[in-house]
């Protein structure tokens, strides 16, 4: 483990939520989008299946995307911005079998808010260890997903969506063909 538990599901949940936002369709189409992102991602405390906060989680995305193109203080400013709009207070807690691990707002708050501030508190994480290099696009042509580079040796290239896959077959059939000619 490179960063602290918390830190390391912050910033992967982060960017799953930014993949969300697909160039061509909608990753969180409706209320039932948004519980099975909830539920695949580890998320606790409130959520309350409703229009609203789909749409709130939904304006929250273009904020952490900025995040994977901007320079250290360009993050710093949306890092803090995050934090101060959420009234973020950090405070050690132990839940749901986890050992303790950073808050910076209550269970109960909304959904969205506590998803801007984990990513927030991660992201700063990176930031204080000068690790921003691990925040990556994916490699792949046309794919515009991002990722979270978390190998000891910083060489993850692709994101979770196959491209890993279809680059090696489109490198096998390159080859084969090579071979052939």
């Amino acid at each position: 483990m490179l960063f602290a538990h918390d830190t390391e599901c912050g910033l992967i949940a982060a960017a799953a939520l930014v993949n969300t936002d697909e160039p061509d369709g909608e990753g969180l189409p409706d209320v039932a989008g948004l519980d099975r992102f909830f539920v695949a991602n580890g998320w606790t405390g409130r959520h309350e299946h409703t229009e609203a906060e789909l749409h709130a989680v939904r304006r929250l995305r273009p904020r952490l995307r900025r995040i994977w193109h901007a320079d250290v203080d360009e993050v710093v400013a949306i890092v803090n911005a995050l934090l101060r709009e959420s009234h973020a207070l950090p405070q050690l807690i132990r839940h749901d079998d986890q050992p303790y691990h950073l808050h910076a707002v209550p269970r109960d708050a909304p959904l969205a808010t506590r998803m801007a501030v984990e990513a927030a508190m991660a992201m700063a994480d990176l930031v204080r260890a000068g690790e921003l290099g691990r925040l990556r696009i994916c490699a792949h042509p046309g794919c515009e997903n991002v990722l979270v580079d978390l190998s000891k040796n910083r060489s993850r290239r692709f994101c979770e969506a196959g491209c890993g896959n279809r680059a090696a077959v489109n490198a096998y059939r390159a080859r084969k063909a090579a071979s052939r000619s």
